[in-house]
């Protein structure tokens, strides 16, 4: 092979590269609504993880961190406020989602959380746009019934759930 075509076919190999990655990456999108009730909001780190139907699962583990888009002096988690996250991950087998799990670490001055729901839209190369709601309605506290760091939704079938508490593949997502 001529030199000067080895820099062509190290590009073209480079390019295949990067767009088998893209392509098998998703957008996760999430709309996180705390409720208004008196101390309703965090100063806590916030993990979520989302689960499909197959038991894969897609981990992140500081959602501010990883896809905060209300800017840089923006106080997430508070009272009365919709809070939108957005970032790339790893697709699901599934391509979409049935089961989420938000988790507060409990850390900060006010770490009990009052969530309202959880808006989560999926998107990725050769799939649809897929939106899912989670009603939460649910302390995310240690000192407020039920008495727990997490909120566990799940609209799963109860056949894929058996499936999913033994964690086929998880992808953790990191800032």
């Amino acid at each position: 092979m001529a030199a000067s075509a080895k820099p062509l076919l190290l590009l073209a190999l480079l390019c295949v590269s990067a767009y088998t990655t893209i392509a098998d990456n998703c957008v996760y999108t999430f709309f996180i609504k705390t409720g208004t009730r008196i101390s309703g909001g965090t100063n806590s780190v916030i993990s979520a993880t989302l689960f499909d139907s197959t038991g894969d699962s897609v981990q992140i583990s500081d959602i501010e961190t990883w896809g905060g888009l209300m800017g840089t002096d923006y106080d997430y988690f508070e009272r009365g406020n919709v809070d939108i996250f957005s970032g790339l991950g790893t697709c699901t087998s599934a391509g979409t989602i049935c089961a989420l799990n938000l988790t507060s670490d409990g850390s900060g001055s006010h770490p009990g959380w009052y969530v309202n729901y959880a808006e989560v839209t999926i998107t990725g190369a050769n799939l649809g746009c897929t939106n899912v709601d989670f009603e939460i309605e649910q302390w995310i506290a240690d000192d407020a019934y039920p008495y727990e760091l997490y909120a566990y939704r799940d609209s799963c079938s109860s056949s894929s759930s058996a499936v999913r508490s033994h964690g086929k593949r998880t992808s953790v997502l990191d800032a």
